[in-house]
C-alpha cells in the first residue's frame, strides 16, 4: 500500500467563512498516483471543520446561518470565560474536523454537487493547515 501525505495551507478572512478546497484535494490525489484507496481531509484545529456539500451561494449563506443559530457567539458558554470562542468549538466538535473520501481509477467519488469546504469559525486566520492523506495502490 502507498500512503502520500500533502499539508495545504489555507488563509481565511472572515470570522465564518466556507472555503471550498475540492481544487487542491483533487490536485493532491491527482499528484499522489494512487489509483484506488481512501483520502483522509484533516483540518488539525480545533474551530475548524471540513464538510462536503454544494457550492451554491444561497445554501452556503444557509450553512452559516444554521451554524450560527446552533452555536451563537452570545450563548452562555462556559469556555467563553477563558477564551470567548466556545462557539467556534463547539461547532468544530459538532461538525467534525475531517472527511474521508473513496478514492477509485485516480479520482476521489464525490457526489455531482458535493465540494469540500474548510468551514472556519475563528477568523480570520492567515494560516490554517489542512492535511490530505492518500492510502491505496
Amino acid at each position: 500500500m502507498k500512503v502520500y501525505f500533502k499539508e495545504l495551507t489555507i488563509s481565511t478572512s472572515k470570522k465564518l467563512d466556507l472555503v471550498d478546497i475540492t481544487y487542491d484535494v483533487e490536485r493532491a490525489v491527482a499528484e499522489s498516483g494512487i489509483r484506488n484507496g481512501m483520502c483522509l481531509i484533516f483540518a488539525p484545529h480545533a474551530t475548524a471543520a471540513i464538510i462536503a456539500n454544494e457550492h451554491e451561494g444561497g445554501l452556503m449563506s444557509d450553512i452559516l446561518r444554521k451554524i450560527r443559530e446552533s452555536f451563537p457567539e452570545n450563548g452562555k458558554w462556559l469556555h467563553n470565560r477563558i477564551d470567548d470562542n466556545a462557539a467556534a468549538h463547539l461547532g468544530s466538535a459538532f461538525l467534525s474536523s475531517a472527511r474521508i473520501f473513496p478514492v477509485k481509477n485516480g479520482k476521489i467519488i464525490r457526489g455531482t454537487w458535493q465540494n469540500i469546504f474548510l468551514v472556519e469559525m475563528d477568523g480570520p486566520r492567515t494560516y490554517r493547515r489542512i492535511i490530505v492523506e492518500i492510502l491505496g495502490e
